[in-house]
């Protein structure tokens, strides 16, 4: 598993290859939306899913990305992705 933290509005790429699954939660309020994308850069596409005004304590998991995980927060916020780094 790879972990990383956001707390910024700044795209990034979580892992840049193919993955099993990913987790976000969400740790602290957040208005706005998340971003999860199945790409290994950050330009966020192909979107996989657009998780909007989430609340605090909410867990979303995704599977099957192909070419790598990709979240981009649209407001300051407190979340952590995880990434299941198998090869899905």
């Amino acid at each position: 598993m790879v972990y990383k933290r956001f707390t910024t509005t700044a795209a990034a790429n979580v892992w840049p290859n193919r993955a099993k699954r990913a987790i976000i939660q969400v740790n602290g309020a957040l208005t706005g939306t998340i971003t999860v994308s199945d790409e290994s850069g950050t330009a966020g596409t192909p979107v996989v899913a657009i998780i909007t005004n989430p609340t605090v304590g909410s867990i979303y998991e995704y599977w099957g990305f192909n070419t790598g995980v990709t979240i981009t927060p649209s407001a300051i916020c407190d979340i952590t992705c995880s990434v299941d780094t198998s090869n899905g």
